[in-house]
């Protein structure tokens, strides 16, 4: 089972006070586990929050509308970026993944959208062989053909230029594009 955190049994406690059902604060305290100390130093946080919270206050509004801003794409780590380079804080990214959590702000994961790069017009090529693929000498016919390789995680593309007197391959390239 999962341990409640502290501030939530202090708020309970504190709810309770104000609901002035006639409960002593030490029994409240001692049901919940807690020292009666530390529920009145939360209390008296609660009235005057210390340095660390009101900047924590203002951080929050900077991300809440950093996060408006770009409709919620940006995590803690553009976030953090982005405060830097705008607002000039320097500011710890887990400090601001904290406060994200606190706020219930998340990042929506986009689809990432593959790239072909700009398309060139589409070329139709005359029919010249008329399927007629041999030839009596060297050099009359020429045929071409592009196909794409598999190399360690990558594709490359290979073109070849082939004589049909004896299948000869007359030059080839290799590129990592289809150009």
């Amino acid at each position: 089972m999962e341990e409640v955190p502290t501030y939530k049994k202090f708020k309970v406690i504190n709810e309770m006070v104000k609901a002035e059902k006639n409960f002593a604060i030490r029994l409240l305290c001692k049901i919940a586990e807690v020292s009666r100390s530390g529920y009145y130093k939360w209390l008296n946080r609660q009235i005057s929050p210390s340095e660390k919270q009101r900047e924590d206050e203002e951080l929050k509004q900077k991300i809440k509308s950093c996060h408006q801003k770009f409709k919620g794409i940006y995590g803690y780590r553009r976030i953090q970026i982005w405060l830097k380079a705008v607002c000039d804080l320097h500011v710890n990214h887990k400090r601001i993944q904290r406060l994200m959590r606190e706020m219930k702000i998340q990042a929506v994961i986009r689809k990432k959208r593959r790239y072909y790069g700009r398309k060139e017009a589409f070329v139709m090529s005359d029919n010249h062989l008329n399927r007629e693929f041999q030839a009596s000498q060297p050099n009359e016919k020429w045929v071409t053909d592009i196909t794409y390789l598999l190399f360690n995680g990558q594709t490359l593309y290979l073109s070849a230029i082939k004589d049909l007197y004896n299948n000869e391959i007359v030059a080839y390239k290799i590129s990592r594009r289809n150009d």
